[in-house]
């Protein structure tokens, strides 16, 4: 199953986010590392929100990520949410249908 990380991130993320890059994008290389993190990064124009693909049989490792990410620990993101996703096409889909 998939499971979206979302982020509201605050006006300023931009500006804000350096001294805690290094320590997030550790944590997010070692989920994917583990097969959790699919994928992740934020949207632009404007940069308000960021998006993480999960996969897993819960959304355990995406609500432990949120919980462990220093972005959500010093503010950057004003809230934080996991939705899942129903995927229905292309290679990795969870749930094909042709």
């Amino acid at each position: 199953m998939h499971y979206l990380l979302i982020y509201d991130l605050v006006p300023d993320y931009l500006e804000r986010r350096g001294e805690h890059r290094e320590r997030h994008l550790k944590l997010a290389w070692a989920a994917a590392d583990r097969g959790e993190l699919l994928l992740g990064g934020a949207l632009t124009d404007p940069t308000d929100t960021a998006v993480l693909l999960f996969s897993g049989d819960s959304p355990a490792s995406a609500k432990a990520f949120a919980e462990a990410d220093p972005y959500v620990q010093s503010g950057l993101v004003q809230r934080w949410r996991v939705r899942e996703w129903t995927t229905v096409a292309g290679e990795a889909a969870s749930n094909p249908i042709r």
